[in-house]
């Protein structure tokens, strides 16, 4: 008699559910039951979606827009992402070098799945976002962790050209950074691409925050490169969180023709095209007004410049400033040590579980002795929430 117990596949097998998933779900349980949560662990903006972005979706169902589209998306949304980055970077793509896809991280999986063979190396800085080394493991490649806490998680040509073997085949570029709010400065930007395609390296830029930026650094994309380093250099863009549009699932591929291709290829036969209503909603996101953007980083700019310095205040813990994104990476190795925990994750499920605070550990992103906090919360919420860590702090310190 045949067992009734399911035979997972190997690949299924190596690959693990999103610990950052989990901490939401935890969260919300404990919400539920009544429990008053602080969340500083969403990666994602607490603003609405903009009211013009919204009012094309309702027009969109009353056009009855409702049907299939083409599986790489409408043609308007693709010239509108073409010229909005050539707005931004001046560079022009042509929409034949696009594909619209479901969120940000939808390009990244196609595309490690059309590039990597078993064993191929892939080069992810570490810290890295918690899903780079999963998309890697599911294609059954190797990842090859580019160390970063020395250089305070800035990411150096240097560490990339140290770590490039005959097996290598990816890098994976991420900035600013998820988690740690690091921005690469556009010189070493290049020279770091330089790097990787002079040993015949593809490389992935996972653009996601490119727009949260905070002065005195600028925005910068890999679509600004020289011709020779974009003709390898594939951009992971999103709309998730520019326009506050995470449960939308917007993305787009930009980059090599035939490597846009196989992205397309293989959403073909994942899931097709993007949600039609979302994708008309994309489109005035890109050609409309931009402000509601600018407003965002202004009001996360605020809430990191009070945030980061009360970090600081607490014994125990180290946080440097980020520059982009919406994420503090404070360095809590003393205040582990002080209270008696045994690991990052050991900190943030007391936080979560005695505390009321959500926040993701430092091992969510192959890095131990750190937590990540989000800002996308407001001021209020925020400042209740070190609160608690001051208190949590008070309470365990031996």
């Amino acid at each position: 008699m045949s067992s009734n117990q399911f035979p997972v596949s190997t690949r299924a097998q190596g690959t693990q559910a999103s610990s950052i998933a989990a901490i939401v779900a935890e969260a919300e349980r404990l919400r539920a039951q009544g429990v008053d949560i602080l969340d500083l662990g969403a990666g994602e903006p607490d603003f609405p979606t903009p009211e013009n972005i919204k009012a094309a979706a309702r027009r969109a169902i009353d056009e009855n827009f409702t049907k299939y589209t083409a599986a790489s998306g409408i043609l308007p949304l693709k010239e509108a992402v073409c010229a909005r980055v050539a707005e931004d970077f001046g560079t022009r793509y042509e929409p034949r070098q696009c594909c619209v896809t479901v969120g940000g991280k939808q390009v990244i999986f196609n595309a490690v799945m059309a590039l990597i063979n078993p064993g191929d190396e892939v080069l992810v800085e570490k810290p890295c976002w918690a899903s780079f080394p999963e998309v890697i493991n599911f294609a059954e490649g190797k990842m090859v962790s580019l160390e970063t806490e020395e250089t305070d998680f800035h990411l150096t040509a240097e560490a990339v050209r140290r770590a490039i073997t005959p097996r290598a085949k990816l890098l994976i570029i991420n900035s600013p950074s998820n988690p740690t709010g690091r921005v690469i400065d556009p010189e070493e930007f290049r020279r770091i691409v330089e790097v990787a395609v002079g040993h015949g390296l593809w490389v992935i830029s996972d653009e996601c925050y490119v727009k949260f930026v905070y002065p005195p650094r600028e925005p910068f994309s890999a679509a600004a490169l020289p011709a020779e380093l974009r003709a390898r250099t594939l951009i992971a863009g999103s709309l998730s969180k520019t326009y506050a549009m995470t449960g939308w699932r917007v993305g787009f591929a930009l980059g090599p023709e035939a490597w846009v291709s196989e992205v397309s290829k293989v959403l073909t036969q994942a899931t097709s095209n993007v949600n039609s209503i979302a994708q008309k909603a994309a489109l005035a996101a890109l050609t409309q007004s931009q402000q509601p953007a600018q407003e965002m980083l202004a009001e996360y700019r605020r809430r990191r410049d009070w945030l980061v310095p009360a970090l600081n205040e607490i014994p125990g813990v180290e946080c440097g400033m980020p520059e982009g994104a919406f994420y503090a990476f404070p360095k809590v190795k003393g205040l582990i040590a002080a209270c008696g925990f045994e690991n990052s994750k050991h900190l943030a499920d007391t936080l979560l579980k005695g505390y009321g605070v959500a926040l993701t550990p430092g091992s969510a992103f192959g890095i131990e002795g750190y937590l990540r906090l989000s800002y996308a919360n407001s001021l209020e919420a925020i400042k209740r929430a070190v609160e608690r860590l001051h208190k949590m702090q008070r309470e365990r310190a031996k």
